[in-house]
C-alpha cells in the first residue's frame, strides 16, 4: 500500500522480542486466566529469515511471490469496501453452511495457500500447528493460547470449494477499518485510489462515522478469515476468554499492533486484550518455517483442548 511499510523485521526482531517479554509483567487477569510467567530464555527464538531466504513482511523484495502479494493487496484495497463488509456478515454469519469439529476443519486447511503471505507457502494446518508448538513451549500452563495459536486461522476455510471458494482478496491478507481514512501504514496504499471509499468525504477523516475510544468491536473491519472465525467461535459459545477472541478477530490488524495506527478508536477493554495479542504475535509471525509438525503426536492434547472449549460440533 508514500507507501509506510512496516518496519524491518531483520532490524527490530530482538527489540520486538524483548517488547513482548516486558509486557508480561503488566497483563491484567482477563476472564479468570492466570497471567503468564515471562518466557525462558531457551523459548522461542525468532528467526531472521522467512522460508524464502527473506526479511519477514517484506513487501518489496523481487520475486514472484511478492508479485503475486502485490497482486492480492490491488484487488483486496480495490473491493473490500463498508458496503461490501456489511454483505459478508450478513451471508455469513447465518452459520448455515456446514457442520463440523475443529479438527475437520484443521484438515480442510490441508488444501489452502494463502496468496497474501510473503513468508509461507506451505499448506495452512503447518502454520496452525508451528504456531500452537511455540506458544505451547513458551507459556506452558496458558492452554487457551495454545488452542487459538492452533485455530486463529481457521476461517481461511472460505477459500474452500466447500465454502463457496471466496477469492483470495475476501479472505486474507492485513485487515483494516473502514468508514473512516485509509491509514498510510497500510502495505500498497496507493491501489486504495480504486476503493469507491476512498472517495467519500464521509470516510475520508481520522475517525469518519466512529467516535474516538468507541471500541472496536464497533468498527468495521475489512472482511476475511478474521472476523469470520469470530463469528464462528462466538455464536457457537465458545468458553475461550475475551482476549482469544480478540486474538482471532484481529491478528491480521498489522497497521494496529505493528504501526499504532487506529489506536484513537480502541476502548480499555480493546487494549487489555492488545497486550496478548502482541505476544501472540511473534508466534504468529515468526514461526513460519520449514520446521515440520508430527501431526499425529501433538493431535491428542490439541483434541483435548477442543473438547474443553469447544462443542463437538459448530455450525460454520
Amino acid at each position: 500500500m508514500t507507501i509506510v511499510i512496516e518496519q524491518q523485521i531483520e532490524n527490530g526482531a530482538q527489540a520486538e522480542e524483548q517488547k513482548t517479554l516486558a509486557i508480561t509483567h503488566d497483563l491484567v487477569l482477563d476472564g479468570g486466566f492466570a497471567t503468564p510467567k515471562e518466557a525462558s530464555n531457551d523459548g522461542f527464538v525468532a528467526p531472521d529469515v522467512n522460508a524464502f531466504g527473506h526479511s519477514f513482511r517484506d513487501y518489496d523484495a523481487e520475486s514472484q511471490r511478492q508479485k503475486t502479494v502485490e497482486e492480492f493487496y490491488r484487488l483486496n484495497h480495490i473491493h473490500q469496501t463498508y458496503d461490501f463488509v456489511k454483505r459478508m456478515r450478513e451471508e455469513y454469519g447465518k452459520l448455515d453452511k456446514i457442520e463440523m469439529s475443529i479438527w475437520e476443519c484443521c484438515e480442510l486447511l490441508n488444501d489452502v495457500i494463502d496468496d497474501s503471505d510473503p513468508d509461507l507457502d506451505e499448506p495452512q494446518i503447518e502454520h496452525l500447528l508451528q504456531t500452537a508448538e511455540a506458544i505451547r513451549k513458551d507459556y506452558p500452563d496458558e492452554d487457551w493460547l495454545h488452542l487459538t495459536g492452533l485455530i486463529h486461522d481457521l476461517g481461511k476455510v472460505l477459500l474452500h470449494p466447500s465454502f463457496g471458494g471466496l477469492p483470495q482478496w475476501a479472505v486474507v491478507g492485513d485487515t483494516h477499518p473502514l468508514g473512516c481514512a485509509f491509514d498510510e501504514s497500510i502495505v500498497h496504499h496507493k491501489y486504495f485510489e480504486g476503493n469507491p471509499d476512498y472517495h467519500n468525504p464521509a470516510y475520508n477523516t481520522k475517525c469518519g462515522i466512529y467516535k474516538e475510544g468507541c471500541g472496536l468491536d464497533n468498527v468495521t473491519i475489512t472482511w476475511g478469515h478474521d472476523d469470520y472465525m469470530y463469528l464462528v467461535a462466538k455464536e457457537n459459545k465458545t468458553t475461550l476468554s475475551p482476549a482469544g477472541l480478540f486474538i482471532i478477530r484481529y491478528h491480521s490488524f498489522y497497521p494496529l499492533h505493528r504501526c499504532g495506527a487506529y489506536t484513537h478508536l480502541m476502548n480499555e477493554q480493546d487494549k487489555e486484550s492488545m497486550k496478548w495479542l502482541k505476544i501472540f504475535n511473534k508466534y504468529d509471525l515468526y514461526s513460519k518455517s520449514k520446521v515440520r509438525v508430527n501431526v499425529e503426536e501433538v493431535k491428542p492434547y490439541y483434541m483435548s483442548l477442543i473438547e474443553k472449549y469447544f462443542p463437538a460440533k459448530l455450525r460454520w
